[in-house]
């Protein structure tokens, strides 16, 4: 519902500009662009084509580049990007946040990376490099060191009047983080008992000592699943010497949900969920071409295990007909275990002690599945054809193939992850070619065994 009414704005905003720009009334644009949040401008400039795109990006005010960049998709802000100037680019990056800044920066190609960090002065280069130090997907990368740190022995009224004198807090701030001389996390004060606390009692009086760390080094969707369990705002993070490195905020652990629920849903169609709508045509189709082969040559096997039996075709026209029932019926099963596992993964609910179980119990939903509808399908076809030996022939395969699409499903997963192959993208393909080729043979072949 709010997707759709993001769009809405977005188009009514969009055609409102394009007319604007079309009569030449670049001062009322621009105008328009400054009074909107940069979220609204991001998403007015992802839903227009790119000559529209570079106008309206010219009509931006300098100063609210940055805060733009943000909030851009990857393909978006990395086309923007690659056609500014390196100093321009160095300025919008000045006041990024580190993970906005590790973000936007890792995305770039290297020429364009090195440009930009050439034309760093020394300090901000060290923050670059910094920020792009920790490995992508990790706590450390989706981190901010914007952080205000206690020490232990002193007292709330002098934490009050340091706040004070300081004028303001990082954004999102509901915990401070106490530590000791070497840096290293020794507790927690949320913001709300430090304000209600006597002033005269010393921070290690109110900390909590039992202070939850993130590992920098943590995978982003498990530090996801930590907050989602713990209904954390904000978390420490933590180097290998347990010395405090930054913070990770909510809104960052949103960002992650988001864009992992995306990346799942246009994995299933071969598409990079940062793909710009608007982008060339030969880049577009670059990209789609390789999934499109990828299924060509699974589709080329599954013709290839068809062809072994084209005598047996050629003599029973009827198999022909029949020949699609089984291999689809073992691709719907086998997707529908593996979603079941994918999510469970992504939950943090699949691991190696339970994965021999999950295995067993889908092997064992796919045999009771393929018990009834292989009596089923028996009947079905024994009535409509008047063959018994043709329905039993169809029902075997039907059990073979249930079996095989819930082992499959079920294993594919934990095999893909293990070696680092993402398994909402890679793995229904390979659970089609599996049931489809399980499914043609054991059905043809079974025929021809039986009936030729």
């Amino acid at each position: 519902m709010a997707e759709a009414l993001e769009s809405k704005f977005a188009q009514s905003q969009l055609r409102t500009m394009n007319a604007a720009l079309a009569d030449g009334r670049f001062v009322s644009v621009r105008k328009m662009l400054l009074e909107l949040p940069p979220s609204d401008v991001a998403l007015i400039l992802e839903s227009s084509p790119t000559k529209t795109r570079d106008e309206l990006w010219e009509l931006i005010d300098g100063d609210f580049h940055g805060d733009v960049l943000e909030e851009l998709s990857e393909d978006v802000r990395n086309g923007i990007i690659t056609k500014m100037m390196p100093h321009n680019v160095v300025d919008a990056l000045e006041e990024m946040d580190t993970d906005d800044l590790a973000e936007t920066l890792s995305s770039l190609p290297d020429e364009v990376l090195q440009g930009i960090l050439q034309s760093m002065d020394a300090q901000d280069r060290v923050r670059a490099e910094q920020a792009l130090s920790y490995g992508e997907e990790t706590a450390g990368f989706i981190m901010n060191t914007d952080t205000i740190t206690l020490r232990p022995d002193v007292t709330v009224d002098v934490v009050l009047r340091y706040i004070r004198l300081k004028g303001d807090l990082p954004e999102n701030t509901d915990t401070f983080y106490v530590v000791n001389r070497t840096d290293n996390l020794v507790g927690s004060v949320p913001v709300a008992r430090l304000l209600t606390a006597d002033p005269e009692d010393k921070v290690v009086e109110v900390m909590d000592e039992e202070a939850e760390a993130i590992p920098v080094n943590m995978p982003d969707d498990e530090v996801a699943s930590l907050f989602e369990r713990y209904n954390w705002l904000s978390a420490p993070v933590v180097d290998d010497k347990y010395r405090l490195v930054g913070r990770i905020t909510i809104d960052d652990v949103v960002d992650i949900i988001r864009e992992d629920a995306e990346h799942s849903m246009m994995s299933m169609a071969g598409l990079d969920d940062e793909e710009d709508t608007f982008a060339p045509v030969w880049q577009s189709t670059q990209r789609r071409s390789v999934w499109l082969g990828v299924n060509l040559v699974t589709a080329l096997l599954a013709a290839m295990v068809s062809d072994l039996f084209e005598a047996t075709l050629s003599e029973l026209a009827v198999l022909a007909i029949l020949n699609t029932i089984v291999p689809s019926m073992g691709g719907v099963a086998g997707n529908q275990t593996l979603t079941l596992v994918i999510r469970g993964m992504a939950l943090g609910h699949v691991n190696p002690s339970s994965s021999r179980w999950l295995i067993s119990k889908e092997l064992s939903i796919g045999f009771l599945n393929g018990m009834i509808w292989a009596i089923l399908i028996a009947t079905v076809i024994g009535l409509w054809k008047q063959n018994a030996t043709l329905g039993a022939i169809i029902a075997f395969a039907m059990m073979i193939n249930m079996v095989a699409a819930a082992l499959a499903g079920a294993t594919l997963p934990i095999v893909m992850k293990k070696f680092k192959i993402d398994p909402a993208l890679a793995g229904s393909v390979i659970l089609t070619t599996i049931t489809d080729v399980v499914g043609i043979f054991a059905f043809l072949g079974t025929a021809t065994l039986f009936l030729v």
